[in-house]
């Protein structure tokens, strides 16, 4: 009579610490990479000051980062498509810890503006990688869980790191942010180092093969998902400062809690995000793009009064984060084969609606339309990425994904 194979609970306990420790280091990459972005915004005036730079000029430097991330994603993601994707992480964490470290030795405009740039370029591929290795670790029902958890790292960095590099920044030097980035980077480096388990590259990886998702219609789709559909999100939370102080009448010394307010609910949307995309992915984009319409309309009219638009600023993050793990475990989906790159798009998508958000949103302050005008807005452009994950989910019934 032969035994049942059991697995003891020590074991099984050390398997899940194994697995939560290599997802909190790739998760504190992305805690890292959230405070180099956001904490910007916050320290613009000292930045200004210290470079004796005007307010558009600073403003380039946060452009200089969100056109590295663009670019580099896709470059950098398909350059290490040969090499394991343990050791790509550890390159981009490298690469990314440097670049900050560079941003504070920076002498002059010129000089931070190109390391603002290059610090850009290793995060989006640093995102896609960590995705993919997070999801390779967990049964297939769980990818969005895994994935939600590494982008974790991002929202909770809305919550804790950007407020109190924001103070670091404002008390002893805004430069020390680089440094502070930088030491995130290299614990990032070590913990990666020691918790991610190490598997061969793919004997097929090549750049041709990473390249050849964007020969796919349905990743560009997704893309594009995300660049339309999320720009709401960005519209609205670009001018939340203005729309807080002017239209609800909160004190600029509130603006702290409602910046928190935004990042608690990021970090829940992320979480809940994570477990609806296990279920369902494009169920979940489908239910949540008309939730982020209805959650800006109402907070256009919420925000009139100070404790309905606390309340709202809560619920908007929420809903725009629910987004960003069924964005990532689709683009997944549509190129198995060409997994990191087609991950780091939708950092990539996410950086390009930061841009497309703001601008409409200015635009629309700019016609006199008022700083509820780019929320309205934001429920339009939710509504048109609905009309495109529509258009690909028809697509997919007549020619399904590959596998």
């Amino acid at each position: 009579m032969t035994s049942t194979p059991t697995i003891s609970p020590a074991k099984s306990r050390a398997g899940t610490n194994h697995l939560a420790l290599a997802i909190v280091s790739l998760a504190m990459g992305g805690f890292g990479i959230g405070v180099t972005e956001f904490t910007m915004m916050g320290l613009l005036k000292e930045v200004e000051q210290g470079l004796n730079i005007g307010t558009p000029e600073a403003g380039h430097l946060i452009s200089a980062y969100a056109l590295g991330v663009v670019i580099g994603a896709p470059l950098l993601a398909a350059v290490g498509a040969k090499l394991p994707r343990k050791h790509l992480a550890l390159g981009l964490m490298l690469f990314f810890s440097l670049a900050n470290l560079t941003s504070f030795i920076a002498p002059d405009y010129g000089t931070m503006l190109v390391s603002r740039f290059a610090a850009g370029l290793p995060h989006g591929a640093f995102f896609g990688v960590a995705a993919v290795i997070a999801a390779s670790l967990v049964a297939p029902t769980k990818r969005g869980w895994a994935i939600s958890m590494v982008m974790a790292g991002l929202t909770v960095s809305n919550v804790i790191g950007v407020p109190f590099a924001t103070w670091v920044g404002q008390a002893f030097g805004w430069r020390l942010l680089f440094v502070l980035v930088g030491v995130i980077g290299l614990v990032t480096l070590a913990m990666i180092w020691k918790f991610v388990p190490f598997h061969e590259a793919h004997p097929d990886a090549s750049i041709r093969r990473e390249l050849g998702a964007l020969k796919r219609l349905q990743v560009w789709l997704a893309i594009l998902i995300g660049i339309v559909g999320f720009g709401g999100f960005f519209a609205t939370y670009t001018y939340i400062a203005h729309t807080m102080t002017s239209v609800a009448g909160i004190p600029p010394a509130f603006l702290p809690l409602v910046v928190a307010l935004y990042g608690l609910g990021m970090v829940a949307g992320n979480i809940v995000g994570g477990r609806i995309a296990d279920k369902s992915v494009m169920g979940t984009i489908y239910w949540v793009l008309p939730g982020i319409a209805v959650a800006l309309v109402v907070y256009a009219v919420a925000v009139h009064w100070p404790w309905s638009a606390f309340v709202m600023v809560f619920v908007v993050g929420g809903a725009g984060s629910l987004l960003v793990p069924a964005l990532q475990t689709r683009l997944l989906d549509a190129s198995p084969d060409a997994p990191s790159l087609a991950s780091s798009l939708n950092h990539a998508a996410l950086n390009v609606a930061n841009a497309l958000g703001a601008f409409l949103g200015g635009l629309v302050i700019a016609w006199g339309w008022g700083y509820i005008a780019p929320a309205l807005v934001g429920a339009v452009l939710a509504i048109l990425g609905l009309g495109v994950a529509v258009i690909s989910g028809l697509l997919e019934r007549k020619r399904p994904l590959v596998s």
